[in-house]
């Protein structure tokens, strides 16, 4: 009788997280839908049929250049992630290995900054990227990026480190182990499953920055979530244009989260069973 409860509460869990994952992946699918359908039948309804057309793509490739926004994208997604591990794994491993009375107060603190509304500091740092020249720059895109991800970076790694014996790092210390050695060559190791995990989210999270990528650049350094954007226009907007856009601005990351799901799965549970 247990085996038979206990067999049906897995069978509708599992038909549960198949409908929760339907209903997730139902806005992404009915984009690629939208994207292969004329203007008319775009905006003729919902319909799961699409037309076959590749016009959308065309014209979106004729009317702006895919390429650059697609470099830009991968240089501030990959650019950001990495200054982000450079700050990061150093005030993990402090925090982790060398805590303090305020340790925690620091780590909520750095977290709460993640829950202040982005609008309301819009106006100082854009005073601040215009009066040093780091308007519609890669450099500037990339540190802002940076800087509005590290708190979940430091926060990951924390965790991470934490399940890392700290007897190891003394032994490396005994043996004469300076610091930067013990960071680079002991913790860096141990744990990369979780720095993996840390790196694919942060590049997920830069790569879907629209906020910041929208309102501190033009043209220069517009990635692709400006792309996309650049297709609203005052005579409205044209869905099938816009769904193509969208779904080469997705598509990218979409192929990096597929092939490396099992990365990140792994990090993200690292450390939970022993």
């Amino acid at each position: 009788m247990a085996r038979r409860i206990s067999r049906r509460s897995a069978i509708s869990f599992t038909v549960l997280a198949w409908v929760v994952a339907l209903i997730i992946f139902f806005p992404i699918l009915y984009t690629i839908i939208t994207s292969f359908k004329t203007e008319s039948e775009a905006i003729a309804g919902v319909s799961l049929i699409p037309s076959g057309t590749l016009e959308n793509y065309f014209e979106v490739q004729s009317q702006r250049d895919y390429f650059k926004p697609f470099m830009n994208s991968v240089f501030l997604a990959v650019g950001s992630t990495i200054l982000a591990l450079i700050v990061a794994i150093p005030a993990a491993w402090s925090m982790a290995f060398s805590p303090t009375k305020r340790t925690k107060d620091v780590l909520m603190w750095m977290l709460s900054t993640k829950m202040m509304p982005a609008v309301a500091v819009l106006v100082p740092i854009y005073l601040i990227f215009r009066d040093t020249g780091l308007l519609d720059t890669r450099i500037g895109l990339t540190v802002m990026l940076m800087l509005i991800n590290l708190p979940i970076v430091v926060w990951m790694l924390y965790t991470y480190f934490r399940e890392i014996p700290g007897e190891i790092l003394e032994a490396a210390r005994m043996d004469g182990a300076s610091l930067l050695k013990e960071i680079v060559y002991v913790l860096t190791p141990m744990a990369v499953p979780g720095i993996a995990s840390t790196m694919l989210l942060n590049i997920i999270l830069a790569w879907n920055e629209s906020f910041w990528t929208i309102r501190l650049t033009t043209t220069y350094a517009a990635p692709l979530t400006a792309f996309i954007a650049s297709f609203s226009s005052p005579q409205g907007l044209f869905w099938a244009k816009l769904s193509a856009a969208s779904t080469l601005a997705i598509a990218p990351i979409l192929i990096m989260g597929w092939f490396s799901q099992r990365q990140l799965v792994r990090g993200l549970t690292f450390g939970a069973v022993k």
